[in-house]
């Protein structure tokens, strides 16, 4: 089973996001921590993609058709380090 570790500001962001995103990111929480990076990719919904250019190393998912997920994949230690859940906006803070 994957572990999945959230970035401090997380807990922030997820306040003003709409109810939709977060019952969303709490389905994706589920899937990850299941099935890991294969099931992720295995739903077409999600889009998940590794990221380029400064957010290289990252992968998004899709939770809606503006929100992504934002996150780091340690496939050695079976874990998923979250950075953001933002409204589709790749600039590294």
């Amino acid at each position: 089973m994957w572990c999945i570790e959230e970035h401090a500001r997380l807990e922030k962001q997820m306040l003003s996001t709409p109810l939709e995103i977060q019952q969303r990111y709490e389905k994706w929480k589920d899937i990850a921590s299941i099935s890991g990076l294969s099931g992720l990719m295995a739903i077409r919904g999600f889009r998940d993609e590794a990221l380029s250019g400064q957010w290289k190393g990252h992968r998004s998912s899709r939770l809606s058709l503006k929100y992504r997920v934002i996150y780091r994949v340690v496939v050695s230690q079976l874990l998923f380090l979250v950075v953001e859940v933002t409204p589709h906006d790749y600039r590294r803070r």
